[in-house]
């Protein structure tokens, strides 16, 4: 995370970006459709958006007081990436099992759920 980042912004910012509660996204990436989806990188099965949202989960959790600059700059990575992928938004055919909607369920946002862009 950039030095001149303000923790509240990165934390409001994060907290806009996912609109999943820690137990919605648990239950979430116990699924198939969870574990479909993403680039797996590392080895070991799990893809990169997976284990970004069992993280998400902790950081949900945690309180603010206990964020260390780590936790930050992955919450600064969990608004960028929601931020991009809603802008590449498929077409309204099929959304709901679609793997760019999975994709961001990945990330602790559903843009199925009212009230969200």
């Amino acid at each position: 995370m950039a030095q001149d980042e303000d923790p509240d912004t990165v934390r409001r910012e994060f907290q806009e970006a996912v609109n999943m509660s820690p137990a919605e996204l648990e239950r979430w990436l116990e699924t198939e459709e969870s574990q479909s989806v993403g680039q797996k990188e590392d080895g070991s099965g799990e893809s990169t958006g997976h284990a970004a949202g069992r993280r998400i989960v902790e950081l949900l959790r945690r309180k603010k007081s206990d964020l260390t600059d780590d936790d930050l700059a992955h919450m600064r990575k969990v608004h960028g990436y929601v931020a991009r992928h809603l802008a590449q938004e498929p077409g309204k055919e099929d959304v709901e099992t679609s793997r760019w909607r999975y994709s961001l369920m990945n990330w602790g946002h559903d843009p199925l759920k009212k009230g969200t862009s």
